[in-house]
């Protein structure tokens, strides 16, 4: 009986993997399958033989898409596995020299062998989350587009001024009409995929009475924190979405500001700056805070990034508490 740790690589088409002794942190093998359900099962068939019993864990990076087939059949096998992000594994390798998948393989496998003891198992969001979460992703890439257009539109306009361009403007003003309808028609599955689920449902008609919370930034506080599962407290939300400060200083010599780190959900962070303003011009408590930190001198930027921490323990707290939220009158 032996408890093994599986180290895997992901590509498109191929999976690298690792199979390490979970007792002397031994390499027993170092193998590529096909990323496909076939191969996945053949995997699992060489760890549950190698294990004769014992326990195993499988741990892979976060790679999009490239893992869904790979934590879906893991999961239907009952076998933990953990997605952890790369960078983590990247900076707990210390210095390294050379780069290929099955060295790649090898290092998640040790990795997990040192750190399954603060590691936690991975699981597969519902089908509804995983939907909400492509439908926020293809929404982001229409925003962008259309953004590009209305760009456009605007550098046009400059040049109409010298020359005709009637008919290219009303080209691109024709395309951002359609950009317009798809992020619309986006943003109403969202909304009838969360209505058809009665947990997810429940929490986001809470978080939405929450000024500044709307309907893109409450879908994705849902889809990040697993409907409110993934994550303990609203201080590790945080910190995952780089809203968290710390100290930075060594000694007596080295004193630098208190500020947040560059290690973050930057599209999360994004929604939740966007959100503190608005609850700064429609909130009047926290309008008051606001307004009363700028007069203590504190930088404007500071203050919308407090705001925005205070917005994340709100929705923790009427999610966690299950109770609704009440707005204090001031």
């Amino acid at each position: 009986m032996k408890n093994l740790f599986c180290g895997v690589d992901i590509s498109k088409d191929f999976l690298d993997y690792a199979i390490c002794n979970g007792e002397d942190k031994s390499i027993i093998a170092l193998e590529k399958i096909p990323n496909d359900r076939k191969g996945i099962k053949s995997l699992i068939r060489i760890l549950k033989k190698e294990s004769d019993g014992g326990s195993i864990w499988v741990c892979f990076e976060h790679t999009g898409n490239y893992g869904l087939m790979l934590a879906s059949v893991l999961s239907e096998f009952n076998i933990d596995y953990s997605m952890v992000p790369s960078l983590e594994i990247i900076k707990s390798s210390g210095m390294v020299r050379g780069k290929t998948d099955s060295i790649d393989a090898k290092r998640i496998a040790l990795y997990l062998a040192v750190n399954n003891y603060k590691l936690k198992p991975t699981k597969l969001p519902c089908a509804e989350i995983m939907k909400i979460k492509t439908l926020l992703t293809l929404r982001q890439q229409y925003v962008k587009i259309r953004t590009q257009f209305k760009n456009s539109v605007k550098s046009l306009k400059i040049s109409a001024k010298i020359i005709s361009l009637k008919d290219e403007i009303k080209q691109q003003e024709k395309e951002i009409s359609r950009y317009n309808s798809l992020i619309k028609e986006i943003e109403v599955q969202i909304k009838d995929i969360i209505k058809s689920n009665e947990q997810l449902n429940k929490n986001y008609r809470k978080i939405i009475e929450i000024l500044g919370i709307g309907l893109i930034t409450a879908s994705q506080l849902l889809v990040s924190t697993n409907n409110f599962t993934a994550f303990d407290n609203p201080r590790k939300f945080n910190c995952y979405c780089g809203l968290a400060p710390f100290e930075y200083s060594s000694g007596t010599s080295v004193k630098g500001r208190t500020k947040t780190s560059h290690y973050r959900n930057k599209e999360l962070k994004a929604a939740l700056f966007k959100a503190a303003i608005t609850a700064i011009a429609h909130d009047q408590e926290i309008s008051i805070y606001f307004a009363r930190k700028i007069s203590e001198g504190k930088h404007k930027m500071s203050v919308i990034n407090a705001v925005a921490c205070k917005l994340v323990y709100r929705v923790f707290a009427v999610v966690k508490r299950d109770e609704p939220y009440h707005r204090i009158a001031v």
